[in-house]
Parts: C-alpha cells; sequence; structure tokens
C-alpha cells in the first residue's frame, strides 16, 4: 500500500534527484543476485542530504501514527534502515532496536540489538523492498523475541509479484512512500525516461530474473 500519491511521486522525485535511484535502461546494473537490472537503489544516499531525509523522516512516522497509532518500540532492518530508523524513533520519542540477518556468532549472539521487552508493539522500518525475504526474517526474528509486530514501512518498493505474495503469507501488514509505478511516472513526467525506455522499464518488471538474458 502506497501513503498517498502525492507522497509517492514527491519520494520518486527526490530519490532521483540525488542520484540514491539510478534508471539505466540502456546501460544496466548487475544486482548481486545475477539480474541484469535497468534500475539501481541505494537509499543510504538520503543521509547525506538533511531537507531530504527529513522528509523521509516525517513522512514515515505519519504513516506509523495513521495506520498504527504510536507503538511502543520502532525496529530497523540492518543495515540499510538503522539510521533513518533511529531517525523516525527519535522524532516519534520512542525506543530504537535493530534487527540483524543472522544471530551473531558471538558474546550474547544477538539478533535482535538493544532492549526489547516481550509484548511490545512494534513497527518495521525498511529501506527498500524487493522480495521481501530479509524484511521478513527480522519480523520472525522480533515476533520470537515476543514483539507484536504491527507492521512494516518503508521508503521504496519494487513491487515484484512474489515479495506481495511472501507479505501476504505471512500476514504482515506492509506501506511504502513510494513505488516503482510512481517511480516511473515521475520519470516521464521530468523528462528522466522517454516514452521507449519506458517500455523497456516496465518489461524489466514483469519477469526481472529473465530480462536482458
Amino acid at each position: 500500500m502506497i501513503m498517498s500519491k502525492d507522497t509517492a511521486k514527491k519520494t520518486a522525485e527526490l530519490l532521483l534527484q540525488i542520484k540514491a535511484i539510478k534508471l539505466q535502461p540502456n546501460d544496466p546494473f548487475t544486482w548481486a543476485s545475477g539480474w541484469k537490472s535497468p534500475i539501481y537503489c541505494d537509499n543510504r544516499t538520503t543521509l547525506s542530504f538533511p531537507k531530504i531525509r527529513n522528509y523521509l523522516r516525517e513522512n514515515l512516522a505519519n504513516i506509523i501514527e495513521k495506520e498504527y497509532g504510536k507503538p511502543d518500540v520502532i525496529a530497523g532492518v540492518a543495515t540499510g534502515a538503522i539510521a533513518i530508523g533511529v531517525l523516525v524513533a527519535q522524532h516519534l520519542n520512542l525506543p530504537f532496536v535493530y534487527v540483524r540477518p543472522e544471530p551473531k556468532s558471538h558474546g550474547r549472539k544477538n539478533q535482535v540489538e538493544g532492549f526489547l521487552e516481550k509484548g511490545k508493539n512494534v513497527v518495521v522500518i525498511e529501506d527498500l523492498i524487493s522480495t521481501g525475504k530479509s524484511s521478513l526474517n527480522a519480523v520472525k526474528a522480533l515476533k520470537e523475541e515476543g514483539a507484536n509486530v504491527k507492521g512494516m514501512v518503508a521508503i521504496f518498493n519494487y513491487g515484484f509479484k512474489i515479495a506481495d505474495e511472501n507479505f501476504e503469507n505471512a500476514n504482515v501488514n506492509l506501506t511504502t512512500l513510494s513505488d516503482y509505478e510512481y517511480l516511473l511516472e515521475q520519470a516521464l513526467d521530468s523528462n528522466y525516461i522517454s516514452s521507449s525506455e519506458l517500455e523497456t522499464l516496465k518489461n524489466w518488471r514483469e519477469n526481472p530474473s529473465k530480462w536482458n538474458q
């Protein structure tokens, strides 16, 4: 689910402006998975731009209060969402924890870092949703620690069908500031891409693992 069309397009505009998202349909990127992709997204870039990170912080906080009321704790997914998660927690004056991809191999062997009491209402912050696998792994870890996970909010969502299915199967509510559809709409409106490039970008999302082979 998207917060609003205006917010979705504005978020896309800002991410394109600072090259947190790059669109290169004629010179694709190679993801760690091996997929060829016309888009690359690194939302950590937003942390270097105070006005933009404040915009994201305020709008993520607004989603949380609108959708869930005020939770007890904000949780960030390591590593990309730790910083923006702290900013949102600070904005809402709430405790913060973060979730590692897997438990540490030493010390207390924590996967959830920070102080988290059982039974607390938690909203999870994520920077980017692709398949949803790592995001939902964090939700699972929080639930195993006794948290009541109310839902997840994220900056950007590629909108893959597999992600929709994964979140639905896990019964986790997801709301994002922007997504791939609004990104393409904004990129076309601002002449960042042409109509022919738009078709290429749409085709990629339909079958990303097989695109441009």
